[in-house]
């Protein structure tokens, strides 16, 4: 085998070196535990359930899928990344509000399937849902706030507008909304 390998041209002994080295820490620096330097709050484990209280924690490893950007209970999967320049956010102290703007490869199933299990978990209250071929419009209230998930297929863009404001009236937004005068706003 050596007399084989010292037969081959300098230049293919040199490729399969440096392709051994590379392929090497590669598979080095999959087993190093590294994590991004984004934000990571919204986990879940590898096998796509909760833990058992029988099982140790190391053997099921825990990967971030999604993030909570502006509105800290609103969470975001990390497939979608923020369009700062079509996003705007006014916080005040005690709240934020405003159209945070998101664009991804995310089919609008799975998008749509995620955020109506994730606001349930962050305790929205699901009012409305309005899909089409390539449009759908989630609506979703707390008590003193109302939020609106509009997500849009293009060709192999998905489109994700999360608009979170105060409610105007405190009572549900399934009862009589009456007019809106100028006192309402200003509470």
């Amino acid at each position: 085998m050596i007399q084989y390998i010292c037969k081959m041209k300098y230049p293919v002994l040199l490729l399969m070196i440096v392709g051994l080295a590379l392929c090497l820490t590669g598979c080095t620096q999959m087993f190093t535990g590294k994590k991004s330097n984004k934000p990571q709050t919204g986990t879940v484990s590898s096998s796509g359930s909760g833990t058992s209280g029988m099982q140790a924690s190391s053997s099921v490893s825990k990967k971030t899928t999604a993030v909570y950007y502006d509105f800290e209970d609103v969470l975001i999967p990390l497939e979608l990344q923020v369009v700062q320049d079509k996003s705007m956010i006014v916080s005040t102290p005690g709240f934020t509000s405003g159209i945070l703007v998101l664009k991804g490869r995310v089919e609008r199933r799975s998008l749509i399937n995620f955020f109506n299990s994730n606001m349930q978990k962050d305790n929205w209250t699901i009012v409305s849902q309005i899909k089409s071929p390539t449009n759908s419009i989630l609506v979703y209230e707390k008590a003193s706030r109302c939020a609106v998930i509009s997500i849009k297929s293009e060709h192999f863009t998905t489109w994700v507008e999360v608009g979170v404001a105060a409610r105007i009236n405190q009572g549900s937004l399934s009862g009589d909304m009456g007019t809106m005068s100028e006192s309402d706003l200003l509470q």
